[in-house]
């Protein structure tokens, strides 16, 4: 098992350029998600996104936004992966550092639930990795859609939805702490 840790950086947060909807409180739970990995001398690995895209108006490289906060700060002997891409397997070395390890097993938190988080939990599955979501460790944004606006924690519990439909379990963080 391995805990993926994914994008959960600056500028998703209050005086960000792209804050989440709830960016805080799952922060707070990705927190409590990482300290039991620690301590259970679980992997822990960190994803981070850095946008290439001409005209990208959030995780610019070289900008604070692009930090990772501080509350999910790595520690020594964590990994550490930049991507360029939703997906956190395409064109990093993800799948590799999994398989030498021994990791069939992913615990995902992070952001956003409707890119980041999706994109890579979907492609896990894909992977034959069994994949836990941490639901309440995972934030969305508002979005639009045809003059609609549709609230960040709708955006948030479709996708939750949508990837328990895929064969992710989704569960809340107390749920899995609680686990022996």
């Amino acid at each position: 098992m391995a805990v993926l840790v994914i994008d959960i950086q600056r500028d998703y947060f209050p005086g960000g350029e792209y804050p989440l909807v709830g960016a805080d409180a799952a922060a707070g739970q990705a927190r409590a998600i990482v300290l039991r990995a620690r301590q259970d001398g679980v992997p822990v690995i960190h994803i981070r996104h850095e946008s290439l895209e001409a005209g990208a108006t959030f995780f610019v490289p070289g900008t604070p936004g692009t930090a990772i906060d501080e509350r999910l700060a790595p520690v020594d002997g964590e990994l550490v992966i930049t991507k360029n891409y939703p997906n956190s397997f395409l064109a990093t070395g993800l799948r590799d550092a999994l398989e030498g390890g021994g990791v069939d097993e992913l615990v995902i938190v992070g952001m956003m639930s409707s890119m980041c988080v999706d994109a890579t939990t979907r492609a896990a599955l894909d992977l034959d990795f069994a994949v836990t979501v941490i639901h309440d460790a995972c934030a969305a944004p508002d979005l639009a859609f045809d003059g609609n606006v549709i609230p960040g924690a709708t955006v948030h519990a479709a996708f939750m939805a949508a990837l328990t439909d895929a064969g992710a379990e989704v569960i809340a963080a107390a749920n899995f702490t609680a686990r022996e």
